[in-house]
């Protein structure tokens, strides 16, 4: 192995180890692990690396062409030519031709070329921290969201089994006559509707489990350990600002203004293809065209060649390029302008979020608190006999809504604080 691909994969695991940090800060025993095999073996992920080493390459492949090159030919010659001098030549010859060859980059323009490149390799690199960072978050998100969908079908199952003793209720009420046929069709009814809801929900975690398992890199259908969403939680304090400095560290942000100096770059290098090119070329031949020693050096052909060429009329080839390298910088401009504006609103946007579902998620659990309560207070009064026992059942059905609501207004909080880790460009 050599010591480049050390390096990358010593940095590849570092930016693992870094992601997977905040991630550790959740109550949980198992979503940095899931993170951390995430990183490692997600497929949208590996192909982002590999295009990394694609433009590392692109940046060799640019600088070679600032140096010399040599290159060598094995040529058969079938000639036939008069005598000349009397010298006795060959019609059948085999030549060995070494050609060198060297542009002297007086005008910097093949370093300007290698620069392009440079800065195209490095804008890729931000760009695959960009594809790591959205993909730790939307691993947590859909993490987050099988935890949800968990509690939500163990509470909505109650509220199935609360649903069918009331339609079994109704039942014995109907056929006592206590009730009409509409009030017991009205139970069964909202029982079926009850069931479809577990089903839709049932139906919402198999995708998510789905999700989840590509997102790992796993084949879908394995089992996925998780842990409760009632201890889950994250461990350390929500930043209320972010500073500017973060906001235009993101990689998104590093990436366009790479691409906006690689235009520049190239709008340069467009320019210079107006100037003349200067070439150095030798050649050095061996030859069997006359009798003796093949690498005889009178018998070699030898000849150096130096010289600037310049270009008279290309068909305004040149102008059209410049043009539209410089509509290309213009646009990368723009973009580069717009994508700072699009940072700040997604951090502004994710900070006045979490402050506003964190405040509803504390009224939930206030007004869940308020219903815990009254289902209390209804219990001791079926104890006393003061409501029927389908009263007692419609205080809990309330009560089970009221925590269905709270474990959404929960998910929704958390959600929000990854959605700040991603606009944050992974730095809180």
């Amino acid at each position: 192995m050599n010591k480049f691909l050390r390096v990358l994969l010593i940095l590849f695991f570092a930016s693992n180890v870094q992601a997977a940090e905040f991630f550790e800060r959740f109550d949980d025993p198992y979503l940095a692990n899931y993170v951390c095999e995430g990183l490692e073996n997600n497929h949208d992920l590996q192909k982002a690396v590999w295009q990394v080493e694609e433009y590392r390459n692109n940046v060799k492949a640019s600088f070679a062409k600032e140096l010399p090159r040599l290159s060598m030919g094995a040529n058969y010659a079938g000639i036939h030519i008069p005598s000349f001098n009397e010298l006795p030549m060959r019609q059948n010859a085999f030549v060995l031709p070494f050609v060198a060859s060297y542009e002297p980059d007086f005008l910097l323009k093949n370093r300007d070329r290698t620069k392009s490149s440079k800065k195209a390799y490095e804008s890729m690199q931000f760009q695959e921290q960009a594809v790591r960072i959205a993909l730790v978050s939307d691993i947590a998100t859909v993490y987050i969201n099988l935890l949800q969908y968990d509690g939500l079908i163990d509470t909505q199952a109650k509220v199935v089994t609360l649903d069918e003793e009331l339609v079994n209720r109704a039942q014995k009420s109907y056929n006592q006559g206590v009730i009409d046929h509409a009030a017991l069709n009205a139970a069964k009814k909202k029982l079926e509707t009850s069931k479809n809801t577990l089903c839709d929900l049932c139906k919402q975690r198999e995708t998510a489990l789905t999700q989840f398992s590509v997102l790992l890199g796993r084949t879908p259908g394995g089992q996925i350990h998780r842990g409760k969403l009632e201890t889950f939680e994250y461990c350390e304090r929500i930043p209320d600002t972010i500073s500017s400095d973060i906001i235009f560290s993101r990689p998104d942000v590093l990436a366009a203004e790479k691409q906006l100096e690689m235009a520049k770059i190239n709008v340069r290098v467009a320019r210079k293809e107006f100037l003349p090119s200067f070439n150095i070329i030798g050649i050095l031949a061996f030859n069997t065209l006359l009798p003796g020693s093949f690498f005889n050096w009178d018998k070699t052909i030898a000849t150096i060649l130096a010289g600037a060429t310049q270009d008279i009329f290309v068909g305004g080839a040149k102008v059209a390029n410049l043009k539209i390298n410089k509509a290309r910088y213009e646009q990368l401009f723009e973009a580069y302008r717009q994508t700072d504006l699009i940072a700040v609103k997604e951090v502004n946007d994710a900070l006045v979020i979490i402050k506003v579902d964190t405040n509803i998620d504390n009224n939930t659990i206030e007004k869940l608190r308020f219903q815990t309560r009254d289902f209390a207070d209804s219990d001791k009064k079926f104890k006393r006999g003061v409501i029927s026992y389908p009263d007692l059942l419609a205080a809990e059905q309330l009560l089970l809504n009221m925590r269905q609501a709270q474990i959404q207004t929960k998910t929704t909080r958390l959600v929000n604080y990854l959605t700040l880790y991603k606009a944050a460009g992974g730095k809180i």
